[in-house]
């Protein structure tokens, strides 16, 4: 059976203090990035208050989590490990809102062990508490709030004000001995929420004019997120029309044909989910299926809700300007069709623009050759000599499936990097019936995990357990199918280098253990983090290299100088073929878009706004470009995403928006200035607390595009806390976005 976890989201929160020693004083700013730093939402831990002692040496940080082991994996996080935990009760006054300012404490820490007033028994917490507390109010101290941990015998009080000089006559006054008291100043270290100080500017009460659309929306794309997005717009009424330029729908599943292409979710929490009945009429066979499965799939999907009506296939989009005057979108296709649209929704994808290396003689080669994402119809392999440039998932993909075929096969590899076990298999009738049954809590685990995955993170940190426990983990999750051991793995795998490497050091094990020859093992050994590049999931790909016909040739240690008319020369030798497989990559994130002549208020193309780099607003709308939605784009969670659940949750927010607007009469929306680079600022600083920070040289950073800035293209803090900020941003009326 499949084994679906539970959610597991009802567990309690309790609260939890520690007093963390600090290196150097901390000022607002270095709160909020050690709160990033830390990726509370990640651990499910929130960071209530901090009491910064005036001294810079020392903080009190009141959280609630699930447990303290939450607790010390953030501490770890922090660089506090070993700093003790104590579970308390926090009583006094209710924390409503965030202070705008600092407010004076001073801290007083008592230890209740030992301690007698009036005769009580200290044994006895509850009445010496109170009689403690009671006594501090007679001399005059205003305490504002206490933690109380009964198991450490131990009060903490938080008095009003700032002189520890008069609290400690106060206190020597009722007979009071403290463990300590310092003057500190309270604050709230979770960063404010994102555009929490912005409200949605309503429309003037002249409205601008408002010219006719020949449709609504404007879906650029055939993909899941262009069918998702018009299925949506379909059922709210609207008109809405997709233009595709290839033959039929799919997307990456129409263009990415290659031998041994798989999709990489277990494929019933990538489906679509928006209907039931879809469910129940289509059957997969496999837990991983095919290309050719997925593409009949998305064609059912479009007849099955008479969708096809709608689309415009082998019609590319080539520009769209934003007419102002008029409020609406003008289209231009390469088919010659000019329309308007009020809303225009760019669902073209984060993986498809195919990037083709720069070598040089590529033209000069006698033989066959092309790129993974565009493979032609009637490719023969077999009895020929084959070269496979790039080992990334599609060229993992393809070096497994054809080296049992081809005469000889040739990888050329430019970085090595770390596959995990797919471990396909066959559905039966009795997986098909689970699915069905548990489908509501199957969502609920993707909705609530790092990437929408029914993989779910262990909360516990990779160094709170022995290294026999901790291999033993790795083991369990290596033998389980999919990301398990990605997402399925402790829970600062992807914030803690030295956990990061614990799983590093096992996978090259694996890889060792594996290939015969020790060279060629040796070139298969990545260096870099795991996780800091897309992880292929792979059926066999590092015994291909143990078959006689397959030989791996490290590009770092001899580059290719040329693509000859017979093959190709590397600084060593030279390697004759007869089809040359390019497993190169994408133009990933912004490619698809800037390749579009799109043009927003005052003739500024979305190639020349992102020239520095993606701006955004949740990576759904961009400053400048009035109605223009995009689906899995940049700065959203998608690339660490299951694109399935990534997807709909986009569409789902746009759905709502274009709602929103329409119930306000707008004919507009565009996010302020400050809201895009309050996004933007945010992504760029949850990317550098992660472990992503040690490896740019991946298309997460659009290192494999000539010319494109080292600039981060995902939402590193994964899939859970995105749809937290897209539904924050909704719930408070659209926050950030600027109506007319």
């Amino acid at each position: 059976m499949l084994g679906i976890p539970s959610a597991g989201l009802s567990a309690r929160m309790n609260d939890f203090i520690s007093i963390l020693p600090l290196v150097a004083p901390l000022d607002r700013d270095g709160l909020r990035r050690l709160a990033i730093h830390a990726c509370l939402t990640l651990h499910r831990v929130r960071w209530r208050r901090c009491y910064l002692a005036d001294d810079g040496t020392r903080m009190l940080c009141w959280y609630q989590a699930r447990d303290a082991e939450s607790v010390r994996l953030v501490l770890r996080q922090q660089g506090a490990a070993g700093t003790p935990v104590w579970p308390a009760e926090a009583m006094g006054a209710a924390v409503t809102e965030s202070p705008t300012v600092a407010s004076d404490r001073v801290l007083v820490e008592l230890s209740l062990e030992g301690l007698a007033l009036d005769g009580l028994d200290p044994s006895d917490i509850a009445p010496t508490t109170s009689a403690l507390l009671d006594a501090l109010a007679t001399v005059g101290a205003v305490v504002i709030r206490t933690f109380l941990s009964r198991h450490h015998g131990r009060l903490i009080c938080l008095v009003e004000g700032g002189d520890t000089h008069g609290v400690t006559q106060c206190l020597g006054t009722a007979g009071i001995v403290p463990t300590s008291v310092w003057r500190c100043t309270e604050l709230d270290p979770e960063p404010p929420g994102l555009f929490a100080s912005q409200s949605a500017s309503r429309p003037p009460q002249s409205a601008p004019r408002q010219g006719a659309a020949a449709l609504d929306a404007v879906i650029i794309g055939a993909g899941l997120s262009g069918i998702c997005a018009l299925e949506r717009l379909n059922r709210m009424g609207l008109r809405a029309r997709v233009y595709e330029g290839g033959s039929e729908v799919g997307g990456v599943w129409h263009w990415n044909r290659y031998p041994g292409a798989r999709v990489d979710s277990e494929i019933h929490t990538y489906g679509f989910s928006f209907s039931d009945a879809l469910l129940r009429d289509w059957e997969w066979q496999e837990l991983f299926p095919t290309q050719p499965d997925i593409a009949r799939y998305l064609r059912h999907v479009v007849d099955r809700f008479g969708l096809r009506r709608h689309l415009r296939l082998g019609t590319p989009v080539l520009a769209a300007t934003f007419d102002e005057a008029e409020a609406l979108w003008r289209i231009e296709t390469g088919t010659g069709e000019r329309v308007t649209a009020r809303y225009l929704i760019a669902a073209t994808g984060t993986l498809s623009v195919p990037q083709l290396p720069d070598y040089p003689g590529m033209s000069d080669f006698s033989g066959e050759s092309f790129h993974t994402a565009r493979w032609p119809a009637g490719v023969e392999l077999g009895g020929k000599r084959v070269g496979v440039i790039g080992t990334g998932a599609s060229g993992v993909q393809v070096i497994q499936t054809i080296a049992p075929d081809v005469a000889h096969l040739t990888v050329f590899q430019r970085t090595p990097t770390y596959c995990i076990p797919q471990r396909n298999r066959p559905l039966t009738d009795a997986d098909r019936r689970e699915i069905r049954r548990d489908w509501t809590r199957i969502l609920a685990t993707c909705r609530e995990s790092y990437g929408g995955f029914i993989h779910t993170f262990d909360p516990r940190s990779g160094l709170a357990v022995s290294a026999a426990e901790r291999e033993a983990k790795f083991e369990e999750l290596w033998q389980k199918a999919g990301f398990a051991f990605w997402f399925g793995n402790f829970a600062d795998l992807m914030m803690s280098f030295e956990v990061n490497e614990h799983a590093c050091d096992f996978l090259r094990r694996k890889i060792l253990a594996r290939v015969h020859d020790p060279e060629t093992a040796r070139r298969l050994l990545p260096s870099h983090p795991f996780g800091t590049k897309r992880v292929p999931l792979e059926n066999g790909y590092y015994e291909t290299y143990n078959r006689g016909n397959v030989a791996l040739v490290d590009l770092r240690e001899t580059p290719i100088e040329w693509i000859t008319p017979g093959g190709i020369r590397t600084s060593r030798d030279e390697h004759p073929l007869d089809v040359i497989v390019y497993a190169t990559g994408f133009d990933a994130g912004t490619g698809s878009l800037s390749r579009i002549d799109i043009r927003g208020a005052g003739g500024l193309s979305l190639a020349e706004k992102w020239q520095a780099g993606p701006k955004t607003f949740l990576g759904l709308l961009v400053g400048g470009f009035p109605n223009l939605f995009i689906v899995n784009g940049p700065h959203n969670a998608a690339a660490l995403c299951n694109a399935g659940r990534c997807i709909e949750q986009n569409v789902d927010w746009i759905v709502r928006c274009i709602e929103w607007m329409r119930r306000q009469g707008a004919t507009r929306v565009v996010p302020t200035p400050v809201a895009e680079e309050e996004w933007t600022r945010h992504v760029l600083d949850v990317a550098d607390a992660s472990v992503l920070a040690a490896m740019r040289d991946s298309w997460f950073f659009g290192a494999n595009t000539p010319g494109k800035p080292r600039v981060v293209t995902i939402y590193a803090a994964g899939a859970r806390e995105y749809r937290q900020h897209c539904e924050a941003v909704a719930n408070a009326g659209f926050a950030g976005l600027e109506l007319s």
